[in-house]
């Protein structure tokens, strides 16, 4: 009989439940002093002054320091352009690992799922070199392209479309329906939740680039919120930590909100999900 066996179930319970509180104090205390900070002048913000007046000048003073509105909508443009990109992409190349039978199919599956094991650093001096050579240097699409064509998101899609039973793709045969019919009305709406999941995701993880989006740019028309925030809070330009909140806040504000408003359908699309 193992020790765990013999711990009682409540204490073993009381231990989670404080080791999640831990975790999540350490996750939190950043973002936590970061709310603190943006609403306090810069001396009592380091000097972590609890009874200090609260203010909302950082604020004020971060929004005219730099063209965020700009940065704001250039970050939507850009998961925006990659989210749709990553969804016809990874749509029919799932689609066709899912539903059609070629000769090397399973292998070419495994050639693609290797992407998982690159890290996209690696690959920055030839992503820079193809998108210098198609014009696409300083542009939207130019920071968006090497992210289209997801493993990971091939690999959702294809999981997804193999769980949709085959009577339901045969029906729409006899209905009439090609494979773009089928596609569109059979697969696609039973995949909803995939999608949705996929796209929390995605928009998250390309909201918050920054290494090649710093790359790749060179003007404030296409800097997304990542670089304009690294820009304006970069030592030459004086570091004030109240500024760097208020300005830290207004960039993480819309992921957040979002995340607020659509946390239950958030966790819905993870478990459905990861049950197929």
């Amino acid at each position: 009989m193992t020790a765990r066996a013999l711990t009682p179930p409540a204490l073993t319970l009381t231990l989670d439940t404080l080791g999640a509180w831990v975790l999540a104090l350490v996750w939190i205390a950043p973002l936590g002093f970061a709310a603190w900070a943006a609403v306090h002048s810069p001396t009592d913000a380091v000097g972590f002054r609890l009874s200090a007046p609260l203010t909302l000048s950082n604020f004020a003073t971060a929004w005219e320091g730099t063209p965020w509105l700009r940065y704001f909508l250039n970050s939507f443009a850009l998961v925006s352009t990659v989210l749709a990109g990553q969804f016809l992409l990874c749509t029919l190349a799932g689609f066709a690992f899912a539903r059609f039978a070629f000769p090397g199919r399973e292998l070419v599956f495994y050639a693609v799922l290797l992407q998982l094991f690159i890290l996209p650093e690696v690959l920055i001096v030839d992503n820079y070199a193809i998108a210098s050579a198609l014009g696409l240097f300083d542009t939207i699409l130019g920071i968006g392209l090497p992210y289209m064509a997801s493993a990971f998101g091939i690999f959702l899609m294809r999981q997804a479309f193999r769980q949709v039973p085959v009577e339901l793709e045969e029906a729409a045969r006899i209905e009439g329906c090609g494979w773009a019919g089928v596609l569109w009305r059979v697969y696609i709406p039973a995949a909803k939740p995939t999608y949705l999941a996929y796209a929390l995701v995605s928009v998250a993880t390309h909201w918050n680039n920054f290494l090649w989006p710093l790359v790749i740019t060179n003007s404030a028309e296409t800097r997304p919120l990542t670089v304009g925030l690294s820009l304006f809070a970069a030592p030459e330009s004086g570091v004030n930590i109240a500024v760097i909140s208020a300005a830290t806040l207004m960039t993480v504000a819309p992921l957040l909100l979002a995340f607020l408003i659509f946390q239950r359908q958030f966790i819905q699309a993870f478990l459905r999900a990861g049950i197929r």
